[in-house]
C-alpha cells in the first residue's frame, strides 16, 4: 500500500497559524528521527546506531518487538526512514519532505510505502483505510509537537548550539 498526504505548515493567508521557518521545521523533523520517543508514545526504546554522512541506523523497541531501520537525511529537504524486511515485517519506507510551492507557503509531504500491494478485497481495503487514518493522525501529532517545540524556542539554532 502506498499513501501520501500533505500537512500545511505556513500559509500567509491564514494568520491563525504560527509561522515556522524552514530551518525550524527541518530541525523538528530531524528530532523526530533522533528522539522518536518524544513523538511516539508507545515506543519503549530507541537506540541510535552507526552514523555516516547523511544517515544513521536505529533499533526501536515496541514491547517485545524490535524494528531496525536506516534514516537518510537530505538537509532542509527530507527525512526518509527505510525499514528492511525483518521477521514478519515487510520492507517499508516513510519520507517526510519539506515543500515550498510558493513564497511564504510551507508544507510537509508524508509518503508511505508499507511494502504490500494494495488490497483487492473489502476487508483489506477497510484495514488500509484504518492504517492511512492512523498514519495521518500520527503525522498531525508530529507537526503539533514540532510547533510546540518551536514556540518554546527549542528548534532555534541558538538553542541547539
Amino acid at each position: 500500500m502506498k499513501f501520501e498526504h500533505l500537512i500545511e505548515i505556513n500559509d500567509p493567508l491564514n494568520p491563525l497559524i504560527d509561522t515556522l521557518t524552514r530551518e525550524q521545521l527541518w530541525r523538528g523533523l530531524v528530532l523526530r528521527a533522533e528522539d522518536p520517543k518524544r513523538f511516539i508514545p508507545h515506543l519503549d526504546e530507541c537506540i541510535i546506531g552507526e552514523r555516516d554522512s547523511g544517515s544513521f541506523t536505529r533499533r526501536q523497541r515496541f514491547g517485545e518487538l524490535w524494528i531496525n531501520d536506516r534514516v537518510v537525511l537530505t538537509p532542509l529537504q527530507a527525512v526518509r526512514f527505510d525499514v528492511p524486511a525483518q521477521g514478519d515485517i515487510a520492507q517499508s519506507s516513510l519520507t517526510m519532505a519539506i515543500e515550498v510551492p510558493t513564497e511564504g507557503v510551507l508544507l510537509v509531504r508524508f509518503t508511505y510505502d508499507d511494502g504490500n500491494p494494495d488490497a483487492d478485497d473489502q476487508m483489506g481495503k477497510m484495514y488500509e483505510d484504518f492504517k492511512k487514518s492512523a498514519y495521518q493522525e500520527a503525522d498531525i501529532d508530529t507537526i503539533k509537537i514540532v510547533r510546540e517545540l518551536a514556540s518554546q524556542g527549542k528548534l532555534d539554532a541558538s538553542y541547539l548550539n
